[in-house]
């Protein structure tokens, strides 16, 4: 009893020191998960639980005060092989097959065929590699694979003690207390992972005990306390499983599907969400050590496995996915807004022209706007006169605005309100419906009619705001 509790405490107070230590070291290389949570989290604490275990089980074993025996001790090795090919898939990212095959070989030196057969046997090792790999997928929120784990510990523990199993019963609480250890820095908010090293390691011992626990039973009770004592791994291996093959999704797939995930989208805390599912493992847990032990009949991992399928096609209908953007959208191409450039819309099939506020689409060259005679009195050349230049150049003996009435098109280099008062003007020269004044005369234009004092010259562009760097000279009036 005494030696119980002394080891417990090593185990305990050990695996948190590891943990801290190990969580500087895994930043010092770099190791940190970053895929399955929102923040990168440290690994290599799962390493601390193995290392704590290992070591206090094997220093029992040495000191005489708690022997290991045959079976214990090829169970112990084979658990630290998983350990360490877990912890090369954190550094090297190792895929899950692989995985799964290594842990298969691990649990194949760990079933006793003699009393189980060869078929039996088989689906001994394949259903030990599946917890496994259904422990390391729990590994997804802040402390639920270390709850999960001590609850699991405490039950096989509970059945091993009950078949008199001193030396597995020892392991198992010496496993217990290195997860209570650990998860002093893996409760939310968690400074350290579990990774695959310490998950793959604890469902491996977990599942390979709980089998040397029910050795020499009938089939159908083992299969009842196997799974009662694995039922929330199990349950979120099938939820996981099963969603991920109704959405089309790769079932290798890492993703926001496991039974955490759904029920934080229900609303409870991640602490929540960990008690929660810590009181549906104790419950498990209790029905299959009760079962094991014969206080209940088999029937009664019923209610467990119906509560398991409740749970799985209930949250089965909560989403999981994201949606995924529409075809259209991810085909739309959009450009640049620059003047003069057109913009696809994401729409297909509609253009858009973009110009900047108040531009017409073409940059007009400054001091190019009023009249000839004004234009020569402040010492600017005359409107045109480059167009002229190159019209006489290229054999056209008609003035750009000539051709520009003819034709109908604008010349280039023009402004719109220069055409439009050059198609304007009658054959005597005056503009339709405005009367010029004669400065230098004095008097009334061609049409004798007395205009106002003041009149604007010509007819104003319309206000829009100008481009250029230069400042446009302002609107003459003049006075009559």
């Amino acid at each position: 009893m005494l030696y119980g509790i002394a080891t417990a405490i090593t185990a305990l107070l050990l695996a948190a020191l590891l943990s801290a230590l190990l969580r500087v070291l895994a930043l010092r290389l770099g190791l940190v998960d970053r895929r399955r949570r929102a923040r990168p989290l440290p690994l290599l604490g799962g390493l601390a639980v193995v290392l704590s275990t290992c070591l206090v089980a094997a220093a029992g074993g040495w000191t005489g005060t708690a022997p290991l025996g045959e079976g214990v001790g090829r169970l112990l090795a084979a658990g630290a092989a998983v350990a360490l090919l877990g912890t090369a898939a954190d550094v090297w990212r190792l895929r899950t097959p692989f995985l799964f095959v290594g842990t298969a070989l691990a649990a194949a030196c760990v079933v006793p065929y003699d009393e189980t057969g060869p078929v039996a046997g088989i689906a001994a090792v394949v259903w030990i590699a599946c917890v496994a790999a259904a422990f390391r997928g729990l590994d997804h929120a802040d402390g639920l694979a270390g709850t999960v784990g001590v609850l699991t510990a405490f039950g096989v523990g509970a059945c091993a003690a009950a078949e008199v199993m001193d030396d597995l019963a020892v392991l198992l609480s010496v496993l217990a207390a290195a997860l209570t250890g650990f998860l002093m820095h893996n409760w939310h908010p968690a400074r350290v992972a579990f990774g695959s090293g310490g998950s793959l390691f604890t469902g491996f011992v977990l599942a390979s005990a709980a089998l040397l626990t029910r050795t020499g039973y009938d089939t159908v009770s083992t299969v009842a306390v196997l799974f009662a004592l694995t039922a929330t791994a199990s349950a979120d291996a099938v939820l996981v499983l099963l969603s991920r093959k109704l959405a089309g999704r790769p079932l290798l797939r890492r993703g926001p599907d496991h039974l955490a995930h759904r029920l934080r989208r229900l609303g409870p805390t991640p602490p929540g969400v960990t008690v929660l599912l810590g009181v549906g493992t104790f419950a498990a847990v209790l029905v299959g050590v009760l079962v094991h032990t014969n206080w209940i009949g088999p029937r009664a991992v019923a209610w467990v496995a119906g509560a398991a399928l409740v749970a799985v096609l209930g949250l089965l209908r909560v989403p999981a996915y994201a949606p995924r953007r529409p075809t259209e959208l991810n085909s739309a191409r959009v450009q640049s807004p620059l003047p003069g450039t057109r913009t696809q819309s994401r729409l297909p099939g509609t253009r858009t022209q973009s110009r900047l506020p108040g531009s017409r689409g073409r940059a007009r060259v400054p001091g190019t706007r009023g009249r000839p005679e004004e234009r020569t009195a402040r010492g600017l050349p005359a409107a045109g006169s480059a167009t002229r230049a190159r019209a006489d150049a290229s054999g056209s003996g008609a003035p750009p605005r000539a051709r520009a009435g003819a034709s109908g098109a604008r010349p280039r280099g023009e402004p719109f309100w220069g055409i439009l008062r050059a198609q304007g003007q009658s054959e005597a020269g005056a503009p339709r419906g405005r009367v010029p004044y004669d400065a230098e005369a004095g008097g009334p234009g061609v049409s004798g009619v007395q205009p106002p004092r003041r009149q604007l010259e010509y007819p104003p562009p319309p206000p829009r705001q100008s481009t250029s760097p230069q400042v446009r000279a302002p609107l003459r009036i003049r006075d009559g």
